[in-house]
């Protein structure tokens, strides 16, 4: 599958039914997101975070032990430490959250109204929105054997120079094998496409 990175389209749309803000974290592995849109409020987003509540928050607990769409109205995990409560204070008085995917690569998506509770067709475009997020964010296919050799050692903190010689080519060759791994990974720099290599265990 090839990767598209460009998200305006979906922004747009999601901005629209998400007038309080969104946040998808697509593909999730070992607690961290492949790719992560987010546009809650600054204000939120930092006391969000300086209090660790995504290990507590229960739409988070949700989204990793359901699939599918729900209201946060219609959550009835416990929330004690009053999550949703405080989130009401920075305008996210409505939302509601999507799950797609397998627990190893789970893309969690949660978008919010000030005003009133999404509409079953609002909710229903979200889980279509988020639904081809994931899609497209889908594992790319393996790396040429010689594409993994080259990102292993640059990972591993070998100058060009020296990667060059422990696999004994040129340099040039070298920087043609990285180029092509970035290429393929829709990378913009070689620490990205090594960091993407690695989340799916492609190196």
């Amino acid at each position: 599958m090839v990767w598209d990175f460009s998200f305006e389209r979906e922004c747009v749309e999601l901005k629209r039914l998400a007038p309080a803000g969104y946040h998808i974290c697509l593909h999730i592995k070992d607690t961290t997101p492949l790719h992560r849109l987010l546009d809650y409020p600054a204000s939120w987003v930092a006391h969000y975070t300086a209090q660790a509540y995504a290990l507590r928050d229960p739409v988070v607990a949700w989204g990793l032990s359901e699939v599918g769409g729900v209201r946060w109205s219609a959550i009835t995990l416990p929330d004690p430490f009053d999550i949703l409560g405080q989130a009401r204070a920075h305008g996210l008085v409505y939302g509601a959250t999507v799950s797609i995917g397998p627990l190893n690569a789970r893309t969690i998506g949660s978008v919010a109204r000030p005003d009133r509770e999404l509409t079953d067709e609002e909710l229903a475009q979200a889980e279509v929105l988020i639904t081809d997020l994931h899609r497209r964010l889908m594992p790319p296919r393996p790396l040429t054997p010689a594409q993994v050799e080259a990102l292993r050692l640059i990972a591993k903190g070998y100058r060009y120079a020296d990667a060059a010689d422990a696999l004994q080519i040129s340099q040039s060759a070298l920087k043609a094998r990285i180029t092509a791994a970035r290429q393929h990974l829709r990378a913009r720099t070689t620490a990205e496409a090594i960091q993407r290599a690695a989340s799916y265990d492609l190196i």
